[in-house]
C-alpha cells in the first residue's frame, strides 16, 4: 500500500511539472513567434511550424509503434482539427504578430473557451448553464477593453490584426464543438502527425499563392522555429494528451489560463511591450470569464 501510494504521489508530480512546462513552453511561443514573423512571411511561417512538428510527431509515433493511417471514422477529427484548430489558427495569429505585440495577442487568441459556449448552443444545441452565460459575457467585455484603443478609423491594420486573433479563437472553438461527441478508433498522439500533416499540406499551397516562393528565412527566423515547431507545437500536443491523463478537462483548461499572463510577462521582458491598463483589465475579464465557462 505505502509503493502504491508512493507512486500515485510521483505520478502526480510528474503530472504538475509536464503541466508547469506546457504552460511556460506555450507562452514562451509568444514572443518567440512575434521574432520569427519578422524575417520569416507568415503563412510560410505557420506552414514550416506544422513540417517541422509533423516530422517529429511522426518520429514520436514511429518510436511507440503507433503509425497507422487513421480509420473512416478519425479522419473527420482528423481534418477537421487539422484545418481549423492548427492551419487557420496559426495562420491568422502568425498573421496578427506582424502588427499587434505578442503579449496582446497572446491573451486574445486563448479566448477560445468563451467562443465554444454560443458555438455549442447553437450547433450543436447544448443549453448553457447561467453561469457559463454571464462568464461569456464577462468575456467578451474583456475582448473589448482590449480591442477598444485600437476601435477608430486610423487604425485599420490595429482592427484588422484584432479581427484576425478573434477568428483564430474562434477557428480552435470550431474545432472543439466538431469533434466534441467524436468517439476515437485511435489514441489522439497517434493522430496528432495526421492533423499536423493536414494543417502543412494546406499551408503550403496557401503560402504559395499569397507569398509566393519562400524567402531565406535567416538566424532569428531559424531559432524561433527551432523551438516552435518541434517544441511548442510537436511536444506541446503530445504534453497535453499526456496532460489530460492526469487532470480533469476543467482542471487542465483552467491551468492553462496562466498561459496569457506569463506570455505577457515574458513579451515585456524580451521586447519591451508596454502592458497598459485596458489590457490587464481585459485580461482579467477573459479570464474569469473563462473560468466561469468552464465550470
Amino acid at each position: 500500500m505505502a509503493a502504491e501510494a508512493k507512486g500515485c504521489v510521483s505520478r502526480r508530480h510528474r503530472g504538475r511539472t509536464l503541466l508547469a512546462i506546457l504552460i511556460v513552453t506555450w507562452a514562451a511561443s509568444w514572443p518567440l513567434i512575434k521574432i520569427g514573423v519578422a524575417t520569416v512571411a507568415p503563412i510560410w511561417y505557420a506552414c514550416f511550424r506544422y513540417w517541422i512538428a509533423t516530422v517529429c510527431l511522426f518520429a514520436l509515433i514511429a518510436a511507440r509503434r503507433e503509425v497507422a493511417l487513421p480509420s473512416r471514422a478519425d479522419w473527420r477529427f482528423v481534418v477537421v482539427s487539422g484545418v481549423f484548430q492548427m492551419a487557420a489558427y496559426s495562420g491568422l495569429t502568425a498573421f496578427a504578430l506582424t502588427i499587434v505585440p505578442a503579449g496582446r495577442a497572446s491573451v486574445l487568441a486563448y479566448s477560445t473557451p468563451i467562443w465554444v459556449i454560443p458555438l455549442a448552443a447553437w450547433w450543436v444545441r447544448e443549453r448553457p448553464s447561467p453561469a457559463a452565460l454571464f462568464g461569456t459575457g464577462l468575456g467578451l467585455a474583456g475582448v473589448l477593453a482590449i480591442a477598444a484603443p485600437a476601435l477608430h478609423p486610423d487604425s485599420r491594420e490595429q482592427i484588422s490584426a484584432y479581427a484576425m486573433l478573434l477568428g483564430a479563437a474562434v477557428s480552435w472553438a470550431l474545432a472543439i464543438v466538431a469533434v466534441r461527441a467524436h468517439r476515437f478508433m485511435a489514441t489522439p498522439l497517434a493522430l496528432a502527425p495526421w492533423q499536423t500533416l493536414v494543417a502543412a499540406g494546406l499551408l503550403l499551397p496557401v503560402a504559395l499563392a499569397v507569398e509566393g516562393a519562400p524567402q531565406p528565412i535567416g538566424i532569428s527566423g531559424a531559432v524561433s522555429l527551432a523551438f516552435v515547431g518541434p517544441v511548442a507545437t510537436a511536444f506541446a500536443y503530445w504534453a497535453v494528451v499526456e496532460s489530460g491523463r492526469h487532470f480533469s478537462a476543467t482542471t487542465l483548461s483552467i491551468a492553462l489560463l496562466a498561459t496569457p499572463p506569463i506570455g505577457l510577462v515574458l513579451s515585456t521582458l524580451t521586447l519591451g511591450e508596454t502592458v497598459e491598463p485596458s489590457l490587464i483589465g481585459g485580461a482579467v475579464l477573459i479570464a474569469v470569464g473563462i473560468r466561469l465557462s468552464t465550470a
